[in-house]
């Protein structure tokens, strides 16, 4: 007779967006799944750090544009003070700027509401593995970054590169990126989880997080979400 499934890990969810009918509906849709747990529900910026700080959830869905403090302000400030806090953005920006300072702040995803919600659930349990997210769309921001610094960059695109990336402390690399490495940092640029890089490029999930922590390690980066862009802004 098979052995019952080990449960899942319990996800202590805070949900932060200005607007009661999307929070609301949140709340319901993802408090019913049996591993999460709605512990709060913020308005605003200011009330997401309270609950935060208060709650310790270990899952904060954030969204951006909200009154008294934006969710970039939010997410930097928990990060900063709860660093074992998972932030998931999910708003309807995704014009570059939001993304790159969202990104900066410390958020580990970042999804559109159009997002499907085995995508959102997907992502929330992700993050509470430690691993990062970004929606598709978000991805091929990044990877644009990548394209437009292999041709001849304009000098605009370099100064909006450098200044993703100026706010975090950084340094150059102790070594450069082997070809395996640099493969594995384009994948994880366009959302791949390391199962599904273990995939794309035959090695096994755990080596493949091996292979992430010594990227990290040699691109100063402190999430998965942060590689991608640190690594164009130490090209500019």
């Amino acid at each position: 007779m098979a052995e019952p499934l080990a449960p899942l890990p319990r996800v202590r969810l805070l949900i932060a967006d200005d607007q009661p009918l999307i929070r609301r509906a949140l709340a319901l849709t993802l408090g019913v799944e049996p591993d999460i747990e709605v512990v709060g529900q913020a308005v605003d910026g200011v009330d997401a750090i309270e609950q935060a700080l208060a709650l310790r959830p270990d899952v904060v869905v954030m969204d951006l544009q909200m009154p008294r403090a934006s969710g970039v302000v939010a997410t930097r400030e928990i990060a900063a003070r709860l660093p074992a806090v998972g932030i998931v953005v999910l708003t309807t920006f995704d014009d570059d700027e939001r993304v790159f300072e969202a990104i900066r702040a410390g958020a580990h995803a970042y999804l559109l509401k159009d997002a499907a919600e085995d995508e959102v659930l997907e992502t929330i349990r992700a993050v509470q593995r430690g691993e990062a997210r970004l929606s598709p769309s978000i991805a091929r921001k990044v990877m644009e970054q990548f394209r437009r610094l292999d041709t001849v960059t304009p000098r605009a695109a370099v100064a909006d590169v450098a200044a993703v990336a100026a706010s975090a402390p950084r340094g150059e690399p102790d070594e450069p990126l082997t070809d395996k490495e640099s493969r594995i940092l384009q994948l994880i640029a366009e959302g791949m989880s390391n199962k599904q890089i273990g995939a794309a490029v035959f090695l096994a999930e755990g080596t493949v997080k091996n292979y992430v922590s010594r990227i990290m390690e040699k691109l100063h980066a402190h999430s998965r979400t942060e590689l991608a862009v640190r690594a164009v802004g130490r090209r500019a």
